[in-house]
């Protein structure tokens, strides 16, 4: 097939890339850089896919017959309008429209099902709201024009060569022999989806006929707190971690950032808890997802390999740790 990946050079678009070239399909990338690190392969398309009249022309007179929408702007948002001028670029011979949507639009809430609400589109979170507003927007064109389109909402991704700084945060404090800051009480719920089980379900999706016009939620099925977290991640490490309870106002007081530096349990982490269940995936796109902790062990592997270090030093936890013990606010 012929396929376009907007988004292909990071994390989930790479590997989906890589992927697509396995089964022998024609592949295209569109990004904002005039080049790629892949074969040559693969045909490099450059533009904003948040303008809409560079998308036309680049474009332009191109036929594809499966699209992947892979990519946000978390500078600028990228909004259902946006989405749409993207599809309306590409014309109407799609077989597949594929949407990266996320466990956020559904907006707050545990447990969710695909045929839950999402969130309104005033969500306070531009995020949640873009990408629900989206969702919507891509089923009322597969109800009213026949859109093929598929979405998938998973939760946090991990795995070999993400670019958050999320496992390895952790990791990284680990190995230095450092303790682990926990928020608050380390109970707030987490859910996590192996990049390599999205992007099997990403391409089973494309030949699959129940798939149109279906969103599907994918992650390990069962959540875990954030102390479960550490625990894994210094389990797959081999080492016992220390861990130490912090208020979060403490925390915030202290300039600690959930989504920029200085962060206190990595990037985007520490979030109020959203979660969804796991099953129609599986039946639909008949595949097995991979245990948590065996996807645990192939990124750590990754990250002993190539992973450096983000920071210069662990100044940031020291002066949290110092202030929670002043104000004798700390427990292990």
């Amino acid at each position: 097939m012929k396929v376009l990946v907007i988004g292909g050079t990071l994390f989930i678009g790479k590997l989906l890339v890589e992927e697509l070239l396995k089964e022998g399909h024609d592949v295209a990338v569109l990004h904002r850089k005039p080049k790629h690190d892949f074969a040559r392969r693969v045909e490099n398309l450059m533009a904003d896919r948040n303008d809409a009249e560079a998308l036309r022309e680049v474009l332009s007179g191109r036929r594809f017959d499966v699209v992947f929408d892979n990519v946000y702007d978390f500078d600028r948002g990228t909004t259902a309008a946006q989405v749409e001028a993207t599809i309306r670029a590409c014309g109407d011979r799609i077989s597949r429209y594929i949407f990266m949507s996320s466990v956020a639009a559904y907006g707050d809430g545990l447990n969710h099902k695909e045929s839950d609400p999402l969130a309104p589109d005033y969500h306070p979170i531009p995020y949640a709201g873009h990408k629900a507003t989206t969702e919507r927007l891509l089923f009322r064109m597969h109800a009213t024009s026949g859109l093929p389109v598929v979405t998938f909402r998973p939760p946090f991704v991990y795995g070999p060569r993400t670019n958050y700084y999320r496992e390895q945060f952790i990791w990284d404090r680990l190995r230095a022999g450092r303790p682990i800051i926990i928020p608050g009480d380390g109970h707030r719920l987490m859910q996590f989806a192996y990049v390599n089980d999205l992007v099997t379900a990403m391409i089973r999706s494309m030949d699959e006929p129940r798939a149109v016009g279906e969103a599907f939620n994918i992650g390990d099925p069962k959540p875990v707190t954030q102390v479960e977290l550490v625990e894994k991640l210094a389990r797959v490490a081999n080492i016992e971690p220390t861990l130490v309870r912090v208020p979060r106002d403490v925390i915030a007081q202290a300039g600690g950032s959930v989504y920029t530096e200085p962060f206190y349990f990595g990037e985007y982490y520490d979030l109020p808890p959203i979660t969804e269940n796991i099953g129609k995936v599986t039946r639909v796109l008949k595949m097995k997802l991979t245990p948590f902790e065996v996807g645990l062990k192939e990124t750590y592997k990754w990250y002993v390999r190539n992973h450096k270090p983000r920071t210069a030093g662990f100044e940031f936890d020291d002066k949290v740790l110092a202030t929670a013990r002043t104000g004798s606010a700390l427990s292990v």
